[in-house]
């Protein structure tokens, strides 16, 4: 029976430091038991301690932790660093057995010097944000329900996204929807967090929270990315 969180701990920590510095299978090998103990073990419980609130969220979404965690363990076949291991891990909350390219996804990341968890798209996804300029064409009102209901952008809750440099909103778009329109992506980020807040059990609480608070969100940019992918296939 997986045991409650109860938040990471300095042990997790010391544990993506030593594989930054020691990146070696050797290493690894060495010290495999420590990963399960103070990494992998947490980042199960906090999973788990979250999968009521996703699915609640959507019932459609992946809260089994084996397949929401990052594996430490990196590709390396395209990349030029070739160091075998990350030293943080990341756990994204998606729609089931969709590919993780482009898809709609909340997630959380941990390390060193990380403390970070969001909402939005995993990279760029042209038909899901064409599909999102058109509702803000054609139904400008229903976003700008989405944006209050989320109560984004706050001081808690950024949005980001790179833009299309020539991509211009139409005119008289309201002023807060012409910010989103020309980004190739689209994604929220939770900020002003104190690392601390890392080795409490209330973080599942405080990460449950906002994910809550960005339902509409998600919904939305779900919708827009099934509307996209049709288009594709018609």
């Amino acid at each position: 029976m997986t045991r409650m969180f109860q938040g990471f701990t300095e042990e997790t920590i010391r544990f993506f430091l030593d594989i930054r510095f020691h990146n070696e299978v050797s290493f690894y090998r060495a010290h495999e038991d420590e990963y399960r103990k103070h990494v992998k073990e947490p980042f199960y419980q906090f999973i788990d301690s979250l999968a009521e609130t996703m699915l609640s969220i959507s019932p459609d979404i992946e809260t089994r932790p084996s397949k929401c965690l990052a594996r430490l363990r990196r590709d390396t076949r395209f990349t030029k660093d070739k160091s075998p291991f990350r030293d943080h891990l990341w756990l994204l909350f998606r729609r089931g057995g969709e590919m993780r390219e482009g898809s709609v996804m909340y997630w959380f990341e941990l390390g060193p010097d990380r403390l970070v968890w969001g909402l939005g798209f995993w990279g760029q996804n042209r038909p899901a944000m064409d599909a999102l300029r058109k509702r803000m064409e054609e139904k400008p009102q229903e976003v700008r329900k989405v944006l209050r209901q989320c109560g984004i952008p706050d001081d808690t809750l950024h949005l980001f996204g790179d833009s299309y440099q020539r991509m211009k909103p139409p005119a008289g778009m309201p002023l807060e929807l012409a910010m989103l329109y020309p980004l190739k992506e689209i994604y929220v980020q939770r900020v002003n967090i104190p690392f601390e807040a890392c080795y409490q059990s209330s973080l599942s609480e405080i990460v449950a929270k906002d994910f809550l608070r960005l339902k509409p969100l998600y919904l939305l940019l779900r919708s827009a990315a099934d509307e996209g992918r049709a288009q594709l296939d018609a």
